[in-house]
């Protein structure tokens, strides 16, 4: 899978933008601020209909302007899908082949992309809102079922939590019949996405662990446990699943009515990883946890190919001077030749390998980009 031409329009800082790609190694090299990241953001957002750096849409349309627009083509099995997407004050508008779509997890997944930047070092050290966008993002691309799991449980977690604030504020028991067919409602949704959850980390595990044996030189076991809200385990079924949920809910309810808000469910999952039996969060070394980091990348890249019989496109946004010269080499070796990569630096100065010295390059300069012979 690649992206052979990317057209972008009103978009941040670039007017109008139209771009051809070779399925290789792709750098776009010049000073910070001058809308490198840009690019490679609008490739993400071409994939996700989302940014990886920013919840509001609005940001990602130039000033004053009405709206910004992405489209691309992509080569996927030997066949061309183009895709186009607009976003404005009023929404997204997402087109395959020229057909709307009319939900947008309808139109996730025909652009299979991972992205790899500075903040993705944090997933290990981070929040586990960001392990918990981490799953989402990957199984979403891969799993559109999922992915429409995740959508309704969302809005019905707002519901719930609408109604929990009000029954909090208000003391209104006669809401309590409407909370247990949101709660209901709910456990089922949860219950599914905690069962793609674990399936998807159990295949992320067999790719990972012999990625980080290598990095490491084979003295590190790198160990993924996924850590859902319910006391459940992999090996339950959706019937066992849903008990669990139901019990767990029952259980706080009044805490969930004293507190105004949902207090349980995926939107509280998180991962754990492990370096020889210890948390890489809490006692791994930094290049531990940047090598934990790298490696779940490169995984990723494994699953999606195992998934849908592709590679997925690259993005490595400003994250080579991120890792050391080992860590730079194993990330090139791995995609040489098998990957079509979009790489954002300053400079490629020091960085001596084949890969980068095929690239095309080009130039960025205040938004203007020039590709270099």
């Amino acid at each position: 899978m690649h992206i052979e031409e990317l057209a972008i329009k009103q978009y941040r800082n670039y007017r109008s933008l139209s771009l051809s790609f070779e399925n290789k190694v792709n750098v776009f090299l010049g000073e910070n601020a001058q809308g490198k990241t840009n690019v490679m953001e609008s490739i993400y957002v071409l994939a996700f209909a989302k940014s990886h750096r920013t919840a509001r849409d609005k940001e990602l349309i130039m000033w004053d302007e009405e709206y910004a627009k992405i489209e691309g083509s992509i080569q996927k099995k030997n066949r061309q899908t183009d895709l186009s997407l607009v976003l404005s004050q009023k929404g997204k508008k997402a087109k395959v082949n020229r057909i709307e779509q009319q939900r947008l997890t309808d139109y996730v997944g025909h652009f299979n992309v991972v992205m790899f930047a500075p903040e993705d070092l944090n997933l290990v050290k981070g929040s586990p809102q960001v392990r918990r966008r981490f799953i989402d993002m990957e199984i979403g691309q891969v799993n559109a079922v999922y992915l429409h799991d995740l959508s309704q449980y969302q809005k019905i977690l707002a519901q719930r939590n609408s109604l929990l604030r009000d029954m909090h504020r208000k003391g209104k028991p006669e809401q309590i019949m409407m909370l247990d067919i949101l709660t209901e409602q709910m456990i089922e949704k949860a219950a599914r996405i905690t069962m793609k959850r674990f399936a998807y980390m159990d295949r992320l595990q067999k790719w990972a662990e012999p990625i980080h044996q290598g990095i490491s030189r084979g003295k590190e076991t790198l160990k993924i446990l996924y850590k859902p809200a319910v006391d459940v385990c992999e090996s339950s079924d959706l019937t066992k699943m849903i008990e669990a949920f139901a019990a767990k809910f029952d259980k706080i309810k009044d805490r969930e009515i004293d507190r105004g808000t949902s207090m349980f469910g995926p939107h509280r999952d998180d991962l754990l990883f492990e370096v020889n039996g210890k948390d890489v969060q809490t006692y791994g070394s930094q290049g531990q946890q940047r090598t934990t980091a790298l490696s779940l990348k490169l995984a990723e890249i494994d699953l999606i190919h195992s998934e849908v019989g592709e590679y997925p496109v690259l993005l490595l946004d400003d994250v080579l001077s991120e890792l050391d010269d080992y860590r730079q080499s194993h990330l090139l070796n791995t995609i040489q030749d098998k990957v079509q990569t979009f790489v954002t630096t300053t400079s490629v100065e020091g960085i001596h390998h084949e890969t980068l010295e095929k690239a095309a390059s080009y130039e960025v300069h205040q938004g203007e980009i020039k590709r270099r012979d």
